[in-house]
């Protein structure tokens, strides 16, 4: 699978009626730190089919990122059950990515 763009059109579905959990990425094409975490969720998308993957641009959305109260970017965000349950902010080794889910 590959990360899911995720907007204010599909973020019910694909998010909050999720039944697996999901690792979303808060971007955008001007950040150095995003750029550098990409390739890692993409890898994370195509592994772990245990959950979904999704990502957020927040130039595009940004009521999708002020209603996670993103400050800074890349903010990383685990929801289960339509509830977060992990959050990070700035660039993560894999490890670190992994361990949050």
């Amino acid at each position: 699978m590959f990360a899911i763009n995720i907007n204010q059109n599909n973020f019910q579905s694909e998010v909050m009626n999720s039944d697996k959990p999901v690792l979303l990425d808060f971007w955008a094409t001007w950040c150095g730190p995003c750029r550098m975490v990409a390739p890692i969720v993409e890898e994370i998308a195509r592994e772990r089919s245990d959950m979904k993957v999704g990502k957020v641009n927040v130039d595009e959305q940004p009521e999708l990122a002020g209603r996670f109260g993103v400050m800074s970017i890349p903010t990383l965000v685990v929801m289960k059950n339509g509830k977060i349950v992990n959050q990070a902010i700035g660039a993560r080794p894999k490890n670190a990515i992994l361990g949050m889910l």
